[in-house]
């Protein structure tokens, strides 16, 4: 099967029907790094979106979910007359959708009833949100054939998966992508991490990504002898309403260091690895400016450990089999977590400590944070056996939290186009 991209080039067999199927994601390791240019550990996992598009005779969208359930009904036709708000939390994924394609793609946007299946959990931190942009948007680019000609916008500005899986991520956060003008995104500024790895991860194998632009920098296999268990701690990762600020903060402080950094030194670097990699005083420099500032300073240091050395280090031990190392490592990036990010809640910290505690290699928490999932690597003979117990322990510590659930799973393949 070819790549994503290879698929929707190629233009869909049924020109009235088209399926996708989008997994959801683990952050092994890059927590909040991918928006400021820095480096991620991903792996896309076997639970995902099914989103069935038929395509209809005028330019309505009708989008129903089976996961939440009720209908989103979307006039191509008046786009500029609808409000910025929608009917919903998933609903406005929807909309910033189909208004984004449709403001760069003017008039190729065919109507559509479309359903949504899923058997991802959502706001677990499995990134179920993103998974509903990246799986929207390919169903209506290949019903609507904008990248099967080869010469029009789409083709000029999107030539790899990892340039498409950029180029929705600016859809989510509203930003520009080349000459695809930005339009109203979610309201959260993330970055292509999750978008990446769906379209990009390798099954039964970890793909090491750095980010403004994605580049690939590393594929690790992951053998029979290993699996995964993803524990839901039962605290909603939601990045709206309420808790868009706190997410957001994490974010923003980014934004905050590189204003400084600019305006410091003159320079127009992009990103904030750039302006680390910019020479062999910008560390100290960065380091200077955040100083009096204390979250400033602990979030700056929290990306460099993360990105510049613990995401590379992992791989390494990993790809050696250095389990032990691998999971001394990732253990540093929780704390990093903890206690730069601040972005965990007691129930994300416990499932880790509790997963370290049961045996595993390695456990850490993903996601945005402010709730979600922690993934636990363990021998895959004894998974099953380990996703009970730690789940028993996890409830006796937290017996309120009625809605956790544990899980195995294995490194996945990327989004594809289903018969």
């Amino acid at each position: 099967m070819s790549d994503v991209l290879g698929q929707l080039a190629a233009g869909s067999p049924s020109a009235d029907r088209v399926r996708w199927f989008v997994p959801g994601r683990i952050e092994v390791l890059g927590k909040h790094t991918d928006y400021a240019g820095g480096r991620s550990l991903l792996a896309a996992v076997d639970a995902g979106h099914t989103i069935d598009a038929r395509a209809r005779e005028d330019r309505v969208l009708q989008v129903r979910s089976e996961v939440v359930g009720g209908t989103v009904t979307i006039d191509l036709d008046q786009r500029e007359a609808r409000p910025a708000e929608s009917d919903g939390h998933w609903g406005g994924y929807v909309r910033t959708v189909a208004d984004r394609l449709d403001a760069n793609f003017p008039g190729r946007l065919r109507g559509a009833d479309i359903t949504i299946s899923s058997t991802l959990p959502l706001a677990a931190g499995m990134s179920s949100s993103s998974a509903l942009v990246v799986g929207l948007a390919l169903a209506l680019i290949d019903l609507s054939g904008i990248a099967a000609d080869g010469t029009g916008t789409f083709a000029a500005e999107i030539t790899t998966p990892e340039q498409l899986g950029e180029y929705l991520g600016t859809v989510e956060n509203g930003q520009s992508f080349g000459g695809l003008e930005g339009y109203r995104g979610v309201g959260t500024f993330g970055g292509s991490e999750d978008h990446t790895a769906m379209l990009c991860g390798v099954p039964d194998a970890l793909v090491q990504y750095s980010f403004c632009p994605v580049r690939h920098e590393r594929t690790i296999g992951l053998g029979p002898e290993l699996s995964l268990v993803v524990a839901v701690s039962g605290v909603e990762a939601e990045k709206t309403g309420a808790a868009r600020e706190d997410y957001n903060r994490v974010s923003l402080a980014v934004t905050e260091t590189l204003r400084r950094w600019r305006e410091d030194t003159g320079r127009g670097d992009s990103s904030l690895a750039e302006a680390v990699a910019s020479g062999p005083g910008a560390v100290a420099r960065l380091r200077e400016l955040t100083a009096e500032d204390n979250y400033l300073g602990v979030r700056l240091e929290q990306f460099l450990t993360e990105s510049e050395r613990l995401v590379p280090a992992a791989a390494v031990a990993l790809e050696d089999g250095d389990l032990e190392e691998f999971g001394r490592l990732v253990d540093e990036s929780q704390t990093g977590a903890e206690q730069g990010l601040r972005n965990q809640v007691a129930e994300t910290s416990a499932l880790q400590r509790l997963a370290r505690e049961q045996g595993a290699h390695a456990a850490s928490a993903f996601g945005a944070g402010f709730g979600g999932s922690v993934w636990a690597l363990v021998a895959a003979e004894r998974a099953e056996e380990f996703a009970e117990r730690w789940l028993d322990a996890y409830r006796s510590a937290h017996p309120s939290r009625t809605g956790a659930t544990a899980a195995v799973t294995r490194p996945g393949g990327a989004a594809r186009r289903i018969a």
